[in-house]
């Protein structure tokens, strides 16, 4: 097996089925440095049990996902999630304390779809960035950076009305790069005439929280979200994504999370071999 890049970090999503406990070995095992975390797995065992395991793996934890989902209109839904985000920001905050040196407290925010029966899409966007306005003394009394992920335009309904990076940044502009960031997902924005343009600018201000990686597969299944591939498979030019990226003098973690039914009914391990040699294939980064 290929040695693992020591910026590789292995997204819990792309090991779905594996618990935390598991997902940690594996990923160590491999050789691996980093973990990106998801907050249900975290849940499952409770964050004082994920905060000792997470220490005793020696691993860095690259993002906690995933707080967000603030379209509602005001009423309790929408205070609701305001305080399940406050939850989550204390969760990346201890998580990133617990990892090794070098991990990065950073909440991924998908911003959430139109609510039922509306189509007011201006509107979901304003009430998103009036949400992060509410989190930004939160997140900068834990040491948490929020980070705006974009998702793919096919995804605006249902589940983020961000679709582009420069519509993240346009949002988290008023606000310290410390506190609000951005993710640039290979998947979501890959197809985007403005995306090196804006990578340029995401970088110029700092504003680089993550940056993900995976493929993005024709034909598109039933299930829309289930269209990643592992690096190589699809359609996605990570070359010239990554040397944008790496102009801008980022120098975090990269994660590769994938949603693909296909990767998560294959067993774990192998999974994580794979990801380690399509990541060194197809991510050109340098070695320190």
């Amino acid at each position: 097996m290929t040695t693992a890049h020591p910026r590789l970090s292995i997204n819990q999503a792309t090991i779905k089925y594996a618990n935390l406990a598991d997902a940690l070995q594996l990923t160590a095992t491999a050789g691996v440095q980093s973990i990106g975390l998801w907050r249900e797995p975290v849940a499952e065992v409770g964050l004082q049990n994920a905060t000792r395991m997470v220490a005793d793996s020696g691993l860095r934890v690259s993002s906690l996902c995933r707080g967000g989902f603030f379209t509602a209109f005001e009423g309790p839904a929408r205070r609701a999630a305001i305080d399940e985000n406050r939850r989550a920001i204390d969760e990346s905050a201890a998580l990133a304390a617990a990892g090794a040196a070098g991990s990065a407290p950073v909440l991924v925010l998908v911003a959430g779809g139109l609510p039922d029966r509306s189509t007011d899409l201006i509107g979901a966007r304003s009430r998103v960035a009036e949400a992060i306005a509410e989190l930004v003394p939160d997140a900068q009394a834990a040491g948490v950076t929020l980070a705006i992920e974009p998702l793919h335009p096919m995804y605006a309904a249902d589940r983020a009305v961000i679709s582009t990076l420069g519509q993240a940044l346009d949002i988290a502009e008023p606000f310290p790069a410390s506190s609000v960031g951005v993710v640039v997902d290979t998947f979501h924005i890959w197809w985007d005439p403005e995306v090196l343009t804006q990578i340029e600018r995401a970088g110029a201000a700092g504003r680089i929280a993550s940056y993900q990686v995976c493929d993005f597969l024709t034909p598109i299944p039933s299930d829309a979200l289930l269209a990643r591939g592992m690096m190589g498979d699809g359609h996605v030019d990570f070359r010239s994504l990554t040397r944008a990226i790496t102009a801008t003098g980022y120098a975090g973690d990269v994660e590769v999370e994938i949603f693909n039914a296909e990767i998560w009914d294959t067993e774990p391990a192998e999974v994580v071999a794979r990801t380690v040699d399509a990541f060194a294939a197809c991510i050109p980064l340098a070695l320190p």
